[in-house]
């Protein structure tokens, strides 16, 4: 049995490109999605949107993308909203820092729209139990 499930997903990635390319395709898999290009702005979206699931880019202007993930999983209100960080560099030693700061999945990049889309429906899964 397929557990499907559909909602609202923060994407943070600091190429433009890259996240219109993420948008369009997880908005025609029937996600409604939040974006942001900065540490700052993705914190001022997640406070008033209230995403269920946040995709975090490591390298951002200002703060990390592994800072970021580290302040919304030790806020109350992010605690169980599950995060992927997706890491430029594929390296052992980053897949273990983004689980040492709370990350839900890491992928790597480049990673193709299906991974992603993988990645966020794998830890979703864990959210609703």
């Amino acid at each position: 049995m397929s557990i499907t499930w559909v909602g609202t997903i923060l994407i943070i990635e600091s190429s433009f490109n890259k996240l219109k390319l993420i948008t369009h395709y997880l908005g025609d898999r029937g996600y409604k999605t939040l974006t942001a290009t900065t540490a700052r702005e993705a914190l001022e979206i997640a406070l008033e949107e209230k995403p269920d699931a946040i995709v975090i880019d490591v390298v951002m202007p200002g703060m990390n993308g592994f800072e970021l993930c580290h302040f919304l999983k030790n806020h109350p209100i992010y605690q169980k909203v599950p995060i992927v960080i997706c890491s430029a560099k594929n390296r052992a030693i980053h897949q273990l820092w983004a689980k040492k700061q709370g990350a839900d999945a890491c992928i790597n990049k480049p990673y193709t729209p299906e991974e992603l889309l993988s990645a966020i429906q794998s830890v979703e899964v864990f959210k609703h139990f």
